[in-house]
Order: C-alpha cells, then sequence, then structure tokens
C-alpha cells in the first residue's frame, strides 16, 4: 500500500516520477487556491450546519481554512508536484494546521465536483473582469466617435473607396460588434452561476447535505439539477471560450484596419509611442506591434476552443480524466482577452487622427459616383439607367485623369438636360455624408443619435 497519496489505499506502488509529473495538474492551478479554499469554507459551514461533522470540528476546520487563506495571500504557500492538484495540496497544509481533523473536510464531496466548483467560481469572477474591460472599450470608442463626427474618410467594399463616411460612423460599428460580445459574456454567466457542489463523483452522497446552503453561501443563483451533469460537462467553459473567440475576431478585424491606417499609403492615424516599437537595424521604423500582436493572439483563443471541444467530444458520463484539459486553455484565454482590451483600450485612447489627410483621400476617387446616380434617379430616371450612366462617365475620367467634381456642367449637360449647377455640391463629400439621413445610416445627425444611445446605455 502506498500511504502517500490521498487515495493510496488501494494501491501498492507508487507512480514513477515521468508519470507523476504528467498526470499532475498543479502547475497550472495554482490560480485555482482562492476559489477551493472559498469552496472548502461553504462546504464545511454546511457540514458543521447540518450536523454531518460536529460543530466544534466544523469551526475548527474553518478556521484552520482561514489560516492557510491567509499564508496564501502573504505568499507562504509552496505547492508541490507530489500533491498532484490545488485540492490536495490545500488540503496538505490544512492538515498541518489542525491535524487529522482536516480529513473531515472531504466528507460528502469528491475532486469532481470540487473542481468544478472552483472552475465556476474563477470564471464568474473573471466574467466580471470581461464585462468591466469590455465597457472601458465601449466607452472609449464611444467618446472617439463623438470626437470624430465630422471627420470625412472614404468608406471601403472590397479594400476599394465606396462611398465617403463619418469616421465616428466606422467607430461606432465597432461599438455594436463589442456591445454584442458584452451581450453574450452577460448571458455566459447564467450558464456559470449555478452551484456543482455537492454532486460528489457522480452520484450525489448519502450524507444529507443542504445543497442549497452552499449554494448560498457561495452566491450562486441555483445548484446543479443533475449530479451527473455537474461534474461532467464544460460547456460553461465552452460558452466563455466562444465568445472569447468572437471578441478576438472583432478585436483583430479593428487592428487590421488600424494597421493599414497608420502605414504610409494610409497616414490616416498615428499610433502614440507607448503602443509601437521601433526596429533593430532600420532607425526610421515605427511598428504598430500591438495591434499586430492582438491580431495575432487570437488565433491562441481560437485554438483553445477548438482543443476543449475536441477534448469533450467523446467523452461518456460522468468524469473522466481528460477534463483535465479544461483549464489551461480557459487560463489562457482569460489573460488574453483581458490584455487585449487593455491594450486596445489605450491604443485607441492615445491614436491621433489626421482629419485632413482622411478628408483630402475622399476628393481625389470616385467615392461619390453613387450620388450622382442618386441624382439623376431623384430626377426621374430609372436607377438602372442612372447607374449606367455614371458608370460610363466614370470611365472616361478616369481615361482623362479627372474626377467627377471636375466635369464641366456643359458635359454633363450632353448626358442629361435634368442634370443642374446644384450637381457640384452633391458631389461634395461633406454633403454626400450629412444626406444619408436613413436609420443606422453615416449622416452628422445619424451618428450623433447612435452616440447618444450608447451613451445611455453605458
Amino acid at each position: 500500500m502506498t500511504e502517500k497519496k490521498l487515495w493510496g489505499g488501494r494501491f501498492e506502488a507508487s507512480l514513477d516520477k515521468q508519470t507523476e509529473e504528467f498526470g499532475a495538474s498543479i502547475k497550472f492551478e495554482q490560480r485555482l487556491a482562492p476559489f477551493d479554499l472559498q469552496g472548502s469554507l461553504a462546504h464545511v459551514k454546511m457540514l458543521g450546519a447540518t450536523g454531518i461533522i460536529s460543530a466544534d470540528e466544523a469551526a475548527k476546520i474553518a478556521d484552520g481554512l482561514k489560516k492557510v487563506e491567509q499564508q496564501l495571500v502573504n505568499g507562504d504557500i509552496e505547492f508541490k508536484l507530489e500533491n498532484e492538484d490545488i485540492h490536495m495540496n490545500m488540503e496538505s497544509y490544512l492538515h498541518a494546521e489542525i491535524g487529522t481533523v482536516a480529513g473531515k473536510l472531504h466528507t460528502a464531496r469528491s475532486r469532481n465536483d470540487q473542481v468544478a466548483t472552483d472552475m465556476h467560481l474563477y470564471l464568474k469572477a473573471t466574467l466580471t473582469d470581461v464585462l468591466s474591460a469590455l465597457k472601458s472599450l465601449r466607452t472609449t470608442l464611444v467618446n472617439l466617435a463623438d470626437n470624430q463626427v465630422d471627420t470625412i474618410m472614404p468608406g471601403y467594399t472590397h479594400l476599394q473607396h465606396a462611398q465617403p463616411i463619418s469616421f465616428g460612423q466606422h467607430l461606432m460599428a465597432y461599438y455594436q460588434m463589442f456591445t454584442r460580445d458584452y451581450e453574450r459574456f452577460e448571458f455566459n454567466i447564467k450558464h456559470t452561476d449555478i452551484n456543482p457542489l455537492g454532486a460528489a463523483a457522480l452520484a450525489g452522497t448519502t450524507f444529507p447535505i443542504d445543497r442549497e446552503m452552499t449554494t448560498e453561501l457561495l452566491d450562486f443563483s441555483k445548484p446543479y439539477a443533475n449530479s451527473m451533469d455537474a461534474v461532467s460537462d464544460r460547456d460553461f467553459i465552452l460558452e466563455f471560450l466562444s465568445n472569447a473567440s468572437l471578441l478576438m475576431m472583432h478585436l483583430s478585424r479593428l487592428c487590421e484596419e488600424i494597421l493599414l491606417w497608420c502605414s504610409n499609403e494610409f497616414k490616416f492615424v498615428t499610433l502614440s509611442d507607448s503602443y509601437s516599437t521601433g526596429s533593430s537595424i532600420m532607425p526610421q521604423k515605427k511598428n504598430p506591434d500591438m495591434a499586430e500582436l492582438i491580431r495575432g493572439k487570437t488565433g491562441r483563443v481560437y485554438g483553445n476552443l477548438m482543443g476543449l471541444l475536441t477534448v469533450l467530444k467523446g467523452l461518456p458520463l460522468a468524469y473522466n480524466k481528460d477534463l483535465q484539459e479544461d483549464k489551461e486553455g480557459m487560463f489562457d484565454s482569460a489573460d488574453t482577452i483581458l490584455t487585449a482590451l487593455a491594450v486596445m483600450t489605450g491604443m485607441l485612447d492615445t491614436m491621433k487622427v489626421n482629419k485632413d489627410i482622411m478628408e483630402t483621400s475622399t476628393q481625389k476617387d470616385f467615392s461619390n459616383a453613387t450620388e450622382l446616380a442618386d441624382y439623376l434617379a431623384t430626377k426621374g430616371i430609372p436607377f438602372r439607367e442612372a447607374h449606367a450612366i455614371v458608370g460610363k462617365l466614370v470611365l472616361d475620367c478616369t481615361k482623362q485623369g479627372i474626377y467627377l467634381q471636375d466635369v464641366k456642367l456643359a458635359d454633363y449637360q450632353k448626358l442629361s438636360n435634368l442634370i443642374e449647377d446644384d450637381i457640384y455640391d452633391v458631389l461634395q463629400s461633406k454633403t454626400a455624408v450629412a444626406r444619408r439621413n436613413s436609420l443606422g445610416g453615416t449622416s452628422f445627425t445619424s451618428v450623433k443619435n447612435q452616440i447618444a444611445e450608447a451613451r445611455r446605455s453605458l
């Protein structure tokens, strides 16, 4: 028999060193320590209240747990590989504090429901942090958009100049994306705010536990209704990883645009030195590395989602050791998105917008072609016919090296005698933006309305 392990009574031989390291999870579970102690305190209070252990024993164990908790706060805990996981590490310190009565803490529970409880508590706390970080980013976007309502820029489709828009409109598009991300994480709380404690290994327990009590003590909204479900599924983590992947996709798209905007070809924005780096060989370089890193780290979050989906897809009920692979990806994704949100918020908050360059780029292009087609349509020409007329005119202008606003009125009137000299005002970028007053459109009034609504929401 091997007595070294808390489960060692059944075994005659110990694990070899390599196998022990392969099976141990303490290297990455350390951050669960405060949540493990929180769950244990609730559990022991319930054990004492229900008479499963005596009130004195419960008080002694609770006092011991608080001492271990203080050791953790003070940085005096050494996590040991031979204790395998966070639960057995914490129990070993409790045992050192209060002796053999520490063994009674594990009455009516298993490491299976214990670890599930730890992760629910961890992710619930993390979601609060994510929501706070997302709110900061959304607020920064709204503030930036508010300052850029009257900044004109080219809107793109296929990365080609399409129509002039307000830069504020462009920024508010991302606000809407991040708002939906916020709502997804908010809903994620519903499935994270469920208490697995008391499910034990998989079948519940014969002891008269009070799961409602531990649910209240741990501030969960309800207990799991099925003990096998409580210990064997990790869909609340998958939901988090899926939401994190969507968030990183939106962050990556914004980063891609920032990378274009701050290039020498665009010059639309200038990033702060605080969010840029240099080159070891080219003295002139100012690289937008932080935007590139957010874009690059999107892949690792996607990978964490696919990894856990693959782990879970073939698992029979209930607990399997495969589920040990549920934590590292969750921790990594949480760290990644929280850092990415903070960096993005700071990068946008300190970014300089080159308004004149943006607006000039809408004057040496054909992004006002739709304005001319719409103008003809309002004069009674069917839009399809107007579209063809303008398309041919753009081709002629391209060959001559001029733009629509350079075409003489006499030449316009050769196309249609319905065209008057007001066409030159219609072709102005600012006019084109201002006239798009449809709900959600890019007009200055519409963007201001979007911002006002966003501020009410925030």
